[in-house]
């Protein structure tokens, strides 16, 4: 990859994912998009030694990014690329973001009567509208995109389908974990027209990073 005259662009979310998502880079190509993008205004950031560009955005708009182009490759956490299916490749698992998309009521809530609908607050609308359909449960799915937490305290919902990695905040707000919907990591992706533009590359560069999961795998163990 190095020595090439286009660059690779990678998109990368923002926040957490970003710093553990550049621990992999770091092992696999001895370069970090947090290094480099921390410090500038800048939201993208040139790595000519690895090929790359690594541009910073949203962690929800990174898929979009990759489908239509703008990136070649990207980190999506699995629940956003279930919520809202895209037509990318999915080579690999990158073992990082860990955490569950949950059911939850408030501790000590009585079971609805029977052929009461629940009323669910989620951001996750197809995960949960899914999730309750296949357990033949007519929910009503109630639309918020944040302090998904308080809607049963406040007598908006039943219970939510939200995503948790300590259920810390669930227990702060009188809530139990009902079920799990989806376990989730983050992934690799790649754009599918960019895949056979540039197969050699992008293949160095996903066994480059298979390796450091693979390291880092061995590592935690």
């Amino acid at each position: 990859m190095p020595g090439t005259s286009e660059l690779i662009t990678v998109a990368v979310p923002k926040g957490r994912l970003l710093q553990e998502s550049s621990a992999l880079f770091e092992r696999a190509l001895g370069v970090s998009p947090r290094k480099l993008l921390e410090g500038t205004r800048k939201l993208a950031a040139d790595a000519p030694e690895a090929g790359l560009r690594f541009i910073s955005i949203r962690a929800g708009d990174v898929a979009s990014y990759v489908e239509h182009g703008a990136a070649e490759v990207g980190i999506v956490g699995l629940d956003v690329l279930r919520e809202e299916p895209r037509d990318l490749y999915e080579p690999l698992d990158l073992g990082i973001g860990r955490c569950t998309v949950i059911v939850a009521r408030p501790k000590g809530a009585r079971p609805l009567p029977r052929g009461v609908a629940p009323r669910v607050a989620t951001k996750y609308l197809s995960l949960a509208a899914r999730h309750f359909a296949a357990k033949g449960v007519p929910a009503e799915i109630i639309p918020l995109h944040g302090s998904i937490e308080v809607a049963p305290s406040l007598g908006l919902a039943d219970s939510i389908v939200d995503i948790t990695e300590t259920g810390e905040t669930l227990r702060a707000n009188g809530l139990v974990i009902e079920e799990k919907v989806l376990e989730v990591s983050a992934r690799l992706v790649v754009n599918r027209v960019a895949l056979k533009l540039h197969p050699e590359r992008l293949r160095l560069l996903i066994e480059a990073l298979r390796a450091a999961v693979a390291a880092a795998g061995a590592e935690a163990r």
